[in-house]
């Protein structure tokens, strides 16, 4: 038995591993008690990743679809010559616009596959270029280019006096606050040494159960209790008036309005205790240090990244941003020394419609990246323009995109569809190829993704220079016919004759690199070279104290804007939807429910479903609702229900949960399969985006629907064929 050290590529958290080593055959995963970033500490799907590895329905070979939809094993160098002949012929005949690009959250992981498949888009000419970041949480960049950026960087968590957390759970997600390297451990230790902790959430969560206040609010409402807690800042002059006034603009235009959201409305709107409200507000504004950071449920809700925004302005309101002469906490490790100054960096011209414009909804680049929610409508409308081959890597569209209906009729519209996964996912189904990868411990990589996650919104990536490298651990099983990504990429561009560009560098298309020759490419600006880190096997915090926040340029004229227009014309809007309305959306009594997002600790969006360590508590994603609820509409837990929105209807299978606020459901999203499967929703659970309607109450920069706070109907259904 050989033990070698890695990180898990799982999911985005990236914990370190010790991987036992048996006859060339991965057999188990713990946490390395020795880094100094993760403590040891590893989560029940790192622990699984040898079955993921040796799990009977992964593809070893790559599949071409038949004529009669089945598929069948193809040699890879096969396959490329067919796609890229095929390829050519579409951008031949209708332009490099034709193809496009979705890489989806699995792809994180593999910092060369995302550069190449960059490159390759690149070398073709094609702009249309699409990420899950537009569907998961494209409020924070909107925000960030609203609000503006802090040089310097925000107060971190493992300093904090206070935290508030906004529809995050990051105990269980990993993400959305406390730092998700070990959250458990750090939100102990936070508590022993007094920090105090705010949630706001539809869910007690397993945070929530730790938090002075937990305000158990109405979903969707986000945006009202965040301008609530505002109005409560500055009626109580509790704001850092020295910061507002040498680094801030917009604050009387703030004032004026909030002014609606008082507690007694935010009370009635949100259905939470003002009382609790004021309290909330005063713990985080009383405190010296800490942030407000907020997750995936709230960004998935209308007014996103309204949402964020106000997030940033409670921040600025409090002065929680580093200033001159503190230490800088995470000065680089695999990527460059920031200059690190204290000031606020310039704001973008445009937050949204630059750079390319879709044919639909008047959408086009926004700082979030071109919205993935509009793909689907640009490969079924006909005309100049039209996408007609799609390229998926690291994602599931028909599991992850919003508007399941829509998605299914654009997958089988297009002309040359292909995705890279690890099984026969919904998508790959659909697919005219699935190109059969190589796993994490068969490639190496390093974790600077998670170093560049900090340019994505506050709170994310590591909180000190972290680095470690990952060799490769095992080979492939035996008599596979499995490649790396990039490769996939490079094949490709050799046989069509592109030059691909990595990093500002050209690659070598004759005498193909490896893998390591690119981790090098990529990291060559790095503060600390691959090699230092390659040489601390167990990861290593690169510290160097002696970088601090420098000094704001003289005659700097660039402010933090917590008064948009744009933002504050927003809110108005907020504040006249009254108590009559779902969030603008219908007419509330005619929806008893609203369905809200969550996160599972046994998957992954729609990776783990079927690894049997990870389905032990449930193989389908439930629909938990309050006890209460399900007395109302005389359910029991393990009743098939049928929820129904204003789009279409998805069949349900309700559990009794006491922490969900009556009138919420909690379901996972990212389930399911194509819409002909549905009876089989005990062994693939339900997908919520089929609720959504893609065209309608969309957020016009980001193009997001309604994905999460859903209004809906619930009732029985003791048949699964009646939707």
């Amino acid at each position: 038995m050989e033990e070698k050290l890695s990180f898990c590529r799982f999911c985005h958290a990236f914990c370190a591993i010790k991987v036992s080593v048996e006859n060339g055959k991965a057999v188990k995963v713990i946490g390395d008690k020795t880094n100094p970033m993760y403590f040891g500490y590893t989560c029940k799907k790192g622990r699984a990743l040898p079955q993921q590895h040796y799990h009977h329905d992964r593809l070893l070979r790559t599949q071409k679809r038949k004529d009669d939809g089945s598929h069948a094993a193809v040699d890879i160098e096969q396959a490329m010559d067919e796609i890229a002949e095929k390829l050519q012929a579409i951008i031949d005949e209708y332009g490099p616009r034709a193809l496009a690009m979705y890489t989806g959250t699995f792809s994180h992981a593999y910092p060369q596959a995302t550069a190449f498949a960059g490159a390759f888009m690149a070398a073709i000419g094609s702009k249309m270029a699409f990420n899950s970041g537009t569907i998961d949480q494209p409020g924070k960049p909107m925000a960030v280019a609203y609000h503006g950026r802090w040089d310097a960087g925000q107060q971190l968590f493992d300093d904090a006096d206070v935290w508030m957390l906004v529809g995050a759970n990051p105990v269980v997600s990993k993400w959305g606050g406390i730092p998700q390297f070990n959250p458990a451990k750090r939100l102990h230790e936070a508590k022993k040494r007094g920090m105090k902790l705010v949630v706001i959430d539809p869910r007690r969560t397993e945070c929530a159960e730790k938090a002075e206040v937990h305000l158990q609010c109405k979903p969707g409402e986000d945006p009202t209790i965040l301008a609530g807690i505002a109005r409560i800042i500055i009626e109580e002059e509790l704001y850092d008036q020295a910061f507002l006034e040498s680094d801030v603009e917009g604050f009387e235009a703030l004032r004026q309005t909030v002014d609606p959201f008082t507690p007694e409305l935010v009370s009635r709107r949100a259905d939470i205790n003002a009382d609790d409200l004021i309290e909330a507000a005063r713990i985080f504004a009383a405190a010296s240090r800490g942030a407000v950071t907020c997750g995936t449920g709230p960004n998935m809700a209308r007014r996103g990244a309204l949402t964020e925004y106000m997030i940033l302005v409670i921040n600025t309101l409090c002065g929680r941003w580093l200033r001159e002469g503190e230490p800088v906490p995470n000065p680089g490790a695999l990527l460059p020394q920031p200059e690190a100054k204290a000031q606020a960096l310039p704001r973008p011209e445009q937050v949204s419609g630059y750079g390319v414009q879709l044919r639909v909804r008047g959408l086009g680049e926004n700082a979030s990246g071109l919205p993935t929610s509009a793909l689907a409508e640009e490969i079924l409308m006909e005309g100049e323009g039209q996408v007609r081959a799609l390229i998926s890597m690291g994602g599931n569209p028909m599991a992850a995109w919003p508007d399941q209906l829509r998605t299914f009729e654009a997958m089988k519209k297009l002309d040359l569809s292909l995705t890279l996964d690890i099984k026969m996912s919904a998508t790959a189904k659909l697919c005219d190829y699935v190109i059969a990868p190589k796993l994490s411990l068969e490639v190496p990589s390093t974790t600077q993704p998670n170093e560049n996650v900090q340019f994505y919104g506050v709170s994310t990536g590591y909180p000190a220079p972290y680095a470690q490298y990952s060799p490769k651990v095992i080979d492939p099983p035996p008599k596979s016919d499995v490649i790396e990504e990039w490769e996939f990429f490079y094949g490709l561009a050799q046989r069509m004759g592109l030059q691909l560009r990595v990093h500002g560098q050209n690659i070598d298309m004759e005498n193909k690199p490896d893998s390591d020759d690119l981790l090098y490419i990529i990291a060559s600006n790095g503060r600390v070279s691959l090699d230092d880190v390659k040489a601390h096997p167990n990861g290593h915090i690169f510290k160097d104290e002696s970088i601090k926040v420098r000094p704001k340029d003289d005659a700097w004229s660039h402010r933090l804007d917590i008064g948009h227009p744009d933002m504050m014309q927003e809110l108005e809007q907020v504040a006249e939807e009254g108590m009559t309305t779902h969030a603008g959306y219908r007419p509330e009594d005619e929806f008893s429910h609203r369905l809200i997002s969550r996160r599972m600790d046994d998957v992954y969006n729609s990776s783990g479903r079927d690894i049997p360590n990870l389905t032990k508590n449930y193989n389908y994603n439930p629909a938990f609702m309050n006890p209460a609820d399900l007395a109302a509409l005389e359910l029991a837990s393990g009743d098939v229900v049928k929820i129904s929105s204003a789009r279409a209807s998805i069949l349900g299978i309700v559990e009794e949960a006491e922490d969900i606020k009556r009138g919420a459901i909690s379901m996972a999203h990212a389930w399911g399969d194509a819409p002909e499967n549905d009876n089989q929703v005990h062994f693939i659970g339900s997908n919520t985006g089929r609720l959504t309607d893609s065209t309608e109450y969309f957020d016009h920069r980001t193009g997001l629907p309604m994905m999460s706070a859903i209004p809906v109907n619930v009732e029985k259904t003791a048949d699964p064929s009646e939707i």
